[in-house]
């Protein structure tokens, strides 16, 4: 893994993102949903945010958009910007560029995406019930899957975040609650599966097996990466693909 990895692109990556003012925009949804439940929890005389809520606005707002957000950031910005340009003039391995990169993009969206929401959860619930550590397990999964894709995106456009909204909106949430084989392709999906297995909990509207949505998880990760490595290797110097 270590050769995966490269420290100084990952450090850097994470400096360059927290830095940017978009870094405050991480924090407004995920604020504002904690902030919401404590207010219902000290005036609620039964248990606030029903899973329901907590599920569908969790996979469908919090987790996807803040994934969008820096997912499409940590290569974007540099390609925007022409940084990249010195990145691609070293002797790094483009793939190590790719993982390293992912690995940050991940991280951060698990601290700003699925920690408040598992914080939200343990709020309404309590921090051992089953609903906040499905929801926390399940949002783990959506952070994987949806740096990967859109990563990619980046690689692929300098239209990301609204390519990736197109995917959120219509592939996800219009042709996803029309069409049932869509689901297998739906990375919200995998995320409710996997946290309706730890809660047992019929309002999170998972229409998946545990077993397929963590496999198509992994074989869309994996495959979203491996996209993503190819095509930053034909970048060229002057940061447009050959």
């Amino acid at each position: 893994m270590s050769g995966l990895v490269n420290p100084v692109v990952l450090r850097i990556t994470l400096r360059a993102t927290l830095g940017r003012k978009r870094a405050l925009i991480f924090l407004i949804v995920p604020l504002v949903l904690i902030l919401i439940t404590v207010a219902l929890k000290a005036v609620a005389s039964s248990p606030v945010w029903p899973a329901e809520f907590l599920g569908v606005f969790g996979f469908s707002v919090v987790l996807p958009l803040t994934a969008l957000i820096i997912g499409t950031s940590v290569v974007g910005a540099e390609i925007d910007d022409g940084s990249i340009i010195h990145l691609l003039a070293t002797p790094v391995n483009r793939t190590s560029v790719v993982i390293s990169k992912f690995i940050a993009a991940a991280g951060l969206t698990v601290i700003f995406g699925a920690v408040p929401l598992y914080l939200a959860a343990a709020i309404a619930r309590g921090p051992a019930g089953k609903l906040a550590l499905g929801l926390l397990v399940g949002a783990l999964v959506a952070a994987v899957a949806y740096n990967a894709l859109f990563v990619l995106l980046s690689l692929l456009t300098t239209r990301a975040i609204a390519v990736g909204l197109l995917y959120l909106l219509v592939w996800e949430g219009l042709l996803g609650n029309l069409i049932g084989g869509v689901r297998v392709l739906s990375i919200g999906q995998y995320a409710v599966s996997v946290a309706n297995s730890i809660a047992k909990s019929p309002d999170l509207n998972a229409h998946l097996t545990l077993a397929t949505a963590i496999i198509m998880a992994i074989l869309v990760s994996i495959a979203a990466l491996a996209l993503a490595s190819r095509r930053l290797s034909m970048f060229a110097l002057k940061g447009e693909a050959v």
